[in-house]
């Protein structure tokens, strides 16, 4: 009974928080709010707003309007409200953030990390814009038309992840992640990718530390989620030269579903569906609907 009545003060807490407006200033209620309204994380560093920070903004006709200031601009904050949950962070928490993630994450990624940019942030503190940005001014309704995202197709493994992180928590979020970018704007689509691939790494290290007699058939499994994940990317033939390269005998019997509709959604990508025909059978209803997904990506 206590643990239901701190989920619902905090529920209703962050409602009252959300109908204020007011930028949050601690990013792990960010995170939790985000997690509990289905929406990523729109992350800024507090001493960004000590300096006009333009941004762009198209009206209801289509024509572009800048505001000298974000933070100036207070009726824009309904609108990211909407669409994030918006928090400055301070500076003095950049040296602990930025411990927990530099290992494993790329130079570019580091300095989005750096910058005094919009970050887009998953629940975690996962950046998803990580694409280098020239325009001197942010258009932010573009900004949120790409990045807007729905997350509560992650929800059970958001929970899953934080609640208990191990090798099948982290690799279920990177596969949903995965899944995710088959869906949304294209202009984020190789960032989701990059995205799960963090996860898929982090699954990769926890592999190590697991003791069944599971590892060669889960390390196979990572594998072949990297394949769907170039899949995604349309990169059939690079996905099919390295099916090519497989022994069928190194396949373990549970993962030649997923074989299976990787080598169909392949074939189907190169428009070869005598080849693809091949392996209808072998893949489940919904394997073959994600096929088509992928398919109408490129049509």
């Amino acid at each position: 009974m206590k643990h239901i009545f701190l989920i619902l003060t905090f529920v209703i807490g962050a409602s009252q928080v959300s109908l204020s407006q007011d930028w949050l200033t601690s990013l792990e209620v960010a995170k939790r709010l985000a997690l509990v309204q289905n929406k990523m994380i729109f992350m800024m560093w507090e001493d960004t707003a000590y300096t006009p920070y333009p941004v762009i903004i198209d009206d209801a006709n289509g024509l572009s309007v800048v505001e000298d200031d974000l933070f100036e601009a207070t009726y824009l904050n309904p609108l990211i409200w909407d669409h994030f949950v918006p928090v400055l962070v301070s500076e003095s928490m950049y040296k602990d953030l930025y411990d927990d993630i530099k290992q494993g994450k790329s130079q570019a990624y580091l300095d989005k990390f750096n910058d005094d940019s919009i970050k887009i942030m998953d629940v975690n503190g996962n950046i998803l814009n990580t694409n280098l940005i020239y325009d001197e001014v942010i258009n932010l309704t573009e900004l949120i038309r790409v990045y807007h995202l729905d997350t509560s197709y992650l929800k059970g493994e958001l929970i899953s992840y934080s609640s208990n992180k191990n090798f099948t928590s982290t690799y279920y979020l990177a596969s949903k992640y995965t899944d995710m970018a088959i869906f949304i704007n294209e202009k984020a689509r190789a960032e989701m990718i990059r995205l799960a691939k963090l996860y898929l790494d982090e699954a990769t290290m926890l592999l190590q530390n697991e003791h069944s007699g599971q590892k060669a058939m889960l390390q196979q499994k990572i594998e072949l989620l990297e394949l769907q994940q170039l899949l995604i990317l349309n990169n059939p033939r690079k996905v099919l030269r390295k099916l090519k390269r497989l022994d069928p005998a190194t396949i373990d019997k549970r993962n030649e579903a997923m074989v299976a509709f990787l080598y169909i959604t392949a074939h189907r990508l190169l428009k070869d569906e005598e080849s693809a025909s091949a392996y209808r059978d072998k893949v489940s209803v919904a394997e073959f609907e994600k096929s088509n997904a992928i398919l109408t990506i490129y049509k």
